[in-house]
């Protein structure tokens, strides 16, 4: 199928699609190191600027429409999380988009908190605002169109998909009304037996030399984007400090910490140091050829902002292939 991709970041999700026999014949994201990133994997182009930028008879018609709108502004690990917060608007644009190019199918995903995020009314109490925003972007996609979509939605962890992390992601998915084949989630495949960080990284040099900005494009102990960062190791319980275990799948891979805060790096497993980029991208699924360009704090974003390739995979393994 031909698939329009938003907010698409480095392309984990792309990648996850092309994988399962699709073809992504237009994609965007307004970020220039994810959009440099993703240009040096994908033979197709991206358009790198805002969304809201794009008018949509300059996107091609396709089957369907998929995008991880922007989800800091959603996302628990933001302490400063605010459901007026401009972020979470972006779903508008996936509606404008689906609306106007009317796909078959689409495919949203975003963070588990953006299920019980609340409501404007500050009159309300706490258990009628929770899930308020959230029942709100559901009605607006089935809505969407002419004649409007099914929706449903599911949170699934990547772990039970054979990604080596604990990752819970809300999927939601969309289907044309007149389309007779609804879109459903995948089952999960590794309930009993899932990748552990030892699977992920176990083979990666422990001793990574120090972050060199001359690094970007070369491969450092044999590996892109493995270099060690500065950042101390420091177990208290709070995220991003908290210990890894080598026969533990990895906690959630962040893009940032809450509010405007630099990357969130989780220690190694030895304990005597930090994460580097590509124990991340490997964490994440991303293959090692993948080179991320931009600053380091950079890098650690588009890896913490993406969907693992592997869970995408079998979301996209549930669509028709024509």
């Amino acid at each position: 199928m031909k698939i329009i991709s938003l907010f698409c970041g480095a392309g984990g999700m792309d990648l996850g699609f092309v994988k399962a026999g699709h073809e992504i014949v237009w994609a965007n994201d307004f970020d220039q190191d994810s959009c440099d990133t993703y240009k040096k994997h994908f033979k197709h182009n991206v358009v790198c600027k805002p969304i809201e930028e794009v008018d949509s008879e300059k996107i091609p018609d396709g089957d369907v429409v998929i995008g991880g709108f922007p989800c800091q502004g959603f996302s628990v690990a933001n302490k400063y999380r605010d459901e007026k917060d401009e972020r979470n608007q972006l779903y508008l644009e996936l509606k404008r988009v689906i609306s106007e190019k009317n796909p078959k199918y689409f495919v949203a995903e975003n963070v588990k908190g953006i299920t019980s995020l609340g409501g404007y009314d500050s009159k309300e109490d706490k258990a009628q605002k929770k899930g308020k925003i959230f029942k709100k972007i559901l009605k607006e996609l089935s809505e969407a169109g002419k004649l409007g979509y099914h929706v449903e939605f599911k949170i699934l962890n990547a772990v039970n998909f054979g990604v080596p992390q604990n990752r819970e992601r809300t999927i939601i998915l969309g289907t044309r009304k007149d389309i007779k084949n609804k879109l459903t989630h995948p089952t999960p495949i590794t309930l009993n037996n899932p990748k552990v960080l030892r699977d992920a990284i176990g083979d990666l040099p422990e001793e990574p030399n120090i972050f060199n900005k001359s690094y970007s494009e070369k491969k450092e102990n044999g590996h892109f984007n493995h270099y060690k960062n500065n950042h101390k190791v420091k177990i208290n319980g709070h995220l991003g400090n908290r210990a890894t275990k080598w026969d533990k799948p990895s906690p959630t891979v962040t893009g940032r910490g809450g509010g405007t805060g630099g990357p969130v790096i989780m220690p190694h497993p030895n304990l005597k140091r930090r994460m580097t980029v590509r124990e991340y991208a490997r964490i994440q699924e991303f293959p090692d050829k993948f080179v991320f360009k931009g600053s380091i704090s950079s890098q650690f974003r588009q890896i913490g902002n993406a969907v693992p390739w592997r869970l995408a995979f079998h979301i996209a393994s549930m669509l028709p292939k024509e």
